[in-house]
């Protein structure tokens, strides 16, 4: 949603995908339009573009795990940058101590992609591979030419190599100040937790609200704004919301040229978690 994506398909398995249908639906009360299907086993990142193919149709896609948390104030950014691209794909490089727990990335002068090593023994770069990834459409036919490894797996390395061969294999660097966290076990779940906390706690600002992404991107009003918020006015999440609607009340008193009638709506391709392209739409 903070790249603009608009058309999200959601893949889990068949014991949980129940439980996110309840929760988001088809997700219009964000201004947004969430498909799902079920992976009925465990086979592979590069799957995801085998069960979405006919979500992603001719469009290009982003594909972002679910586990992985990423906060920082440029991510909108990186993801525009990332998402402007045309051709090819490209993947992030975030900055850890000790690359050899993870896929590691090298790179050129000019940001493109020279290696990239599942856990080496001596990396190459200090820049490890999160779980988010851009591609053009080329990604659907490329996946269904991957063979299973000796994990038994359809891996995303074996798609990100064939952009490699092609030349069309690019990196965005996240710098210092920009957090990524992998909440696939219990320890990683209570570090993210105690992280959302604590910014939250600070700042007073919410981490990952949907309504509020949705809202200051111009997918939902702030009257549908304030409806959510106030079927949930009980908690302090829906006062969160609700706080949100005084602030635009206020910044419509101050200057009666609201700034969201200035902003465009794009409708943008897909995400596997969404689409990606720049077509103003109203």
């Amino acid at each position: 949603m903070l790249a603009g994506i608009r058309e999200i398909l959601l893949i889990s398995t068949p014991q949980d995908i129940g439980g996110y249908e309840r929760l988001f639906g088809d997700g219009h009360q964000l201004g947004i339009d969430i498909s799902y299907k079920v992976q009925t086993k465990p086979v592979g990142l590069a799957d995801a573009f085998i069960l979405g193919a006919d979500f992603i149709g001719d469009d290009s896609v982003c594909l972002i795990l679910g586990d992985n948390v990423f906060y920082g104030p440029d991510l909108t950014r990186f993801l525009k940058h990332a998402q402007a691209k045309k051709q090819g794909a490209t993947v992030f490089g975030y900055p850890v101590k000790d690359p050899r727990a993870f896929g590691v990335v090298e790179f050129d002068a000019e940001n493109r992609v020279v290696s990239i090593e599942e856990k080496p023994a001596a990396p190459k770069s200090n820049y490890a591979v999160p779980g988010l990834y851009f591609y053009d459409n080329q990604v659907v036919e490329f996946a269904k030419r991957v063979e299973p490894s000796a994990r038994g797996e359809l891996e995303i390395t074996s798609i990100n190599n064939m952009y490699l061969e092609r030349g069309e294999l690019n990196v965005v660097l996240f710098g210092r100040g920009m957090a990524w966290l992998d909440t696939g076990t219990p320890e990683g779940m209570i570090k993210a937790s105690v992280f959302v906390q604590t910014v939250q706690e600070r700042q007073g600002y919410y981490i990952a609200c949907l309504e509020e992404i949705a809202w200051r991107r111009g997918f939902i009003t702030r009257d549908e704004l304030k409806d959510i918020g106030l079927t949930l006015k009980m908690t302090d999440y829906g006062q969160y919301l609700l706080s949100l609607v005084e602030e635009g009340e206020r910044t419509d008193a101050n200057n009666p040229s609201d700034w969201r009638s200035r902003v465009h709506r794009f409708k943008f391709h897909k995400t596997l978690a969404g689409k990606t392209s720049n077509v103003p739409h109203s």
